[in-house]
C-alpha cells in the first residue's frame, strides 16, 4: 500500500495570520475578542494569543455577520446569544454555496 502523507493542521494560529485570513487589522481581532465571549484564545508566557481553529470558525462566523450581512455588533451578538445553532447552520450552507459558485465559474473560465 502507498504511503499517504496526511494534511497538517496546525493547532495554533498567531493574531496576525488571523488578521490576514480575514483581510483585517490585528486591533480588529483584538476587539471582537473582547466584545465576543465565544473567543477565547491561549495565551503564551509572553502574552501572546494563540487562536485555535475554533476561533477561527467563531471570526467566520462573526465576521459573516457583521462584514457580510452588514449586522452591528449589538446585533450580531444578540443573533449569537438567542440561536447560534441556527446561525452557524445558515453560515455553513452560505460558505457551501460560495464554494459551489467559485467552482462553477473557475469550470466556465476553463471552457
Amino acid at each position: 500500500m502507498p504511503y499517504k502523507e496526511k494534511k497538517v493542521e496546525r493547532l495554533y494560529y498567531s493574531i496576525g495570520e488571523v488578521a490576514e485570513m480575514f483581510h483585517v487589522n490585528t486591533s480588529l481581532i483584538r476587539y471582537w475578542e473582547k466584545e465576543f465571549d465565544i473567543i477565547k484564545p491561549k495565551k503564551n508566557k509572553k502574552g501572546n494569543r494563540l487562536f485555535t481553529q475554533k476561533d477561527i470558525d467563531n471570526f467566520h462566523i462573526i465576521y459573516h455577520l457583521v462584514k457580510e450581512r452588514g449586522m452591528t455588533l449589538k446585533g450580531a451578538k444578540k443573533k449569537l446569544r438567542e440561536n447560534k445553532e441556527e446561525t452557524v447552520e445558515n453560515f455553513e450552507v452560505v460558505k457551501t454555496l460560495q464554494e459551489i459558485r467559485r467552482l462553477l465559474l473557475e469550470i466556465r473560465n476553463n471552457l
